[in-house]
């Protein structure tokens, strides 16, 4: 049985260091790195939670290149089960260049690949019945996937008795929740960034009306990532929302993945029996680690040191 089972985009970025500005046209700017490292939403959570100590699972779509190859051989490496990883022959594995500068922010421009070719037909029904979470991470970036696919899946995995949970990415094609809204009434944990709940609440930016408007669209709890504010955390429309102090890191490394690692966090949390308050202190203090290594999973440290360092730097 695995505790969590990861449904979404899986990513080859090319993480570029320190790119302060873009060279002008047919000129070059020289920079101190360019590596290949894992990532996408999906992958990145399966990875993160599984160094902290869940059994987790990928569903999800790469191409036959060399960019998948590279993704599925870390995912094995990092104990990740991948019954339910699909090859599309002749096709591109998505990826993404990341542009970070030197204060840690990162930019990117991506290539949706494989992941935009991702349907309903694509999941193995057998990985989720054997897990007990399941969590669609990437929304808003697999073209046939987002909409009606999306929530016959939830729907499905409710069907089945499972916990579900959900995060989005930007929607650069501005779609939001009309593409979004079908799914949300099978979302038990609603988690996404402030910047695209805003989006979906339709420009409101307090956080008590953004989540009410989650609820009123049938989802059963709101956990919001609120940047150097650390988390908003709300229970149920009835609840009053909290919000979780973040752990502050001085001079960060790299911010790539910091959002996906918060879930995995507060998932881990979730799938270990601890509150939905407690689940958040763990997203922020997983969340605080990742930001101090390059890569989008490569500061991810097992559950015990995540514990020891809650317990050490908890005001």
């Amino acid at each position: 049985m695995y505790d969590v089972a990861c449904v979404g985009i899986l990513v080859a970025d090319a993480i570029c260091k320190e790119v302060n500005k873009l060279p002008e046209q047919g000129k070059l700017n020289l920079i101190n790195s360019v590596k290949l490292y894992n990532g996408g939403c999906a992958m990145s959570a399966a990875i993160d939670m599984a160094v902290l100590g869940s059994k987790t699972a990928i569903i999800g779509k790469i191409g036959d290149d060399g960019f998948g190859s590279y993704l599925k051989s870390v995912l094995i490496d990092k104990n990740v089960n991948i019954d339910g990883l699909v090859v599309e022959k002749g096709a591109d594995t998505s990826a993404s260049v990341v542009i970070v500068d030197s204060s840690g922010e990162r930019s990117f421009l991506h290539c949706k690949g494989t992941n935009d070719t991702f349907s309903y037909d694509d999941v193995n029904f057998d990985v989720i019945k054997n897990s007990r979470i399941v969590f669609v991470a990437g929304s808003m970036l697999m073209n046939k996937f987002d909409g009606e696919d999306c929530a016959r899946v939830l729907k499905k995995a409710k069907e089945m008795g499972k916990v579900t949970a959900l995060d989005t990415a930007w929607d650069d094609s501005g779609r939001w929740m009309e593409v979004l809204k079908p799914a949300l009434e099978y979302v038990d944990y609603f988690i996404p960034s402030i910047e695209e709940a805003i989006e979906l609440a339709g420009g409101e930016c307090d956080h008590d009306k953004i989540a009410d408007c989650f609820f009123d669209c049938g989802v059963k709890h709101v956990a919001i990532k609120v940047g150097k504010k650390g988390c908003y955390c709300r229970e149920s429309k009835e609840s009053k929302g909290v919000y979780i102090a973040p752990f502050i890191r001085e001079n960060p490394v790299d911010t790539t993945g910091a959002g996906d690692s918060w879930c995995s966090g507060f998932l881990h949390g979730i799938a270990i029996g601890k509150s939905m308050e407690e689940a958040c202190l763990i997203g922020n203090a997983v969340g605080a680690h990742i930001i101090m290594e390059v890569g989008a999973t490569t500061g991810a440290r097992p559950y015990e040191e995540i514990a020891k360092f809650i317990e050490e730097n908890r005001k």
